[in-house]
C-alpha cells in the first residue's frame, strides 16, 4: 500500500480492493452539492416552464440511475447491490441556488461514499443540461460528502454539515 492508499499496491501500482474478508455491514452514505444560476433561471425550474420538462424530476431518476452504475464510471469501485437511493432538492431563493441531496444505502463489505457522490453529480448535470439554452454560466460546487455509517471505520459526520438547512422545494 503506497503512502496509505487502499487502491495502489506495494509497488505502487492501481488495483481493486480486497473486500473478500471484510463484514458485511449496514452501509449508508450521504452527499450534497449545488448548482447557482440566474434568478429567471431558478424561476423556470420552480414554474415548471422549461421546454425540456421537469427539470427537477429528470434530475431526481438522473441521479439515482448513477448511484446503480457508480461502479461502471470510476474504474476502482466495487458493484453494490443498492437497498435504497433517495434524491432530494432545496431551493434557495436568496443565493438562486439548487442543493441537490443523496443518500444511499446497502448491506456490503465496501462503503458506498461514491455512489452518493456520483448521484449528486450527476443530478447536477441534469440540470445543467436542462436549462443551458437559458442558461450556460451556472457553477456547481459544493459537491461533498456529508455523512458515512458503517463498515470497520464506523460513523463519520463532516464538521460543516448544513445538512437540512433549506426548506425542501420536492
Amino acid at each position: 500500500m503506497a503512502g496509505g492508499l487502499t487502491h495502489f499496491n506495494s509497488a505502487g501500482d492501481a488495483h481493486m480492493v480486497d473486500v473478500g474478508k471484510k463484514a458485511e455491514t449496514h452501509r449508508i452514505a450521504t452527499a450534497q452539492g449545488e448548482i447557482r444560476m440566474l434568478p429567471d433561471t431558478l424561476r423556470i425550474i420552480e414554474d415548471g416552464t422549461n421546454k425540456k420538462g421537469d427539470v427537477l424530476g429528470v434530475a431526481r431518476i438522473a441521479a439515482i440511475m448513477a448511484a446503480k452504475k457508480t461502479s461502471d464510471l470510476i474504474p476502482l469501485c466495487h458493484p453494490l447491490p443498492l437497498t435504497k437511493v433517495s434524491v432530494d432538492f432545496h431551493i434557495d431563493r436568496q443565493k438562486s441556488t439548487v442543493r441537490c441531496m443523496v443518500t444511499c444505502e446497502t448491506y456490503g463489505k465496501t462503503g458506498i461514499e461514491m455512489e452518493a457522490l456520483t448521484a449528486v453529480n450527476v443530478g447536477l448535470l441534469t440540470i445543467y443540461d436542462m436549462c443551458k439554452a437559458v442558461d450556460k454560466g451556472m457553477v456547481m460546487n459544493d459537491i461533498r460528502l456529508l455523512e458515512k455509517i458503517g463498515g470497520k471505520s464506523g460513523h463519520w459526520l463532516s464538521e460543516s454539515s448544513d445538512a437540512g438547512s433549506a426548506t425542501p422545494l420536492i
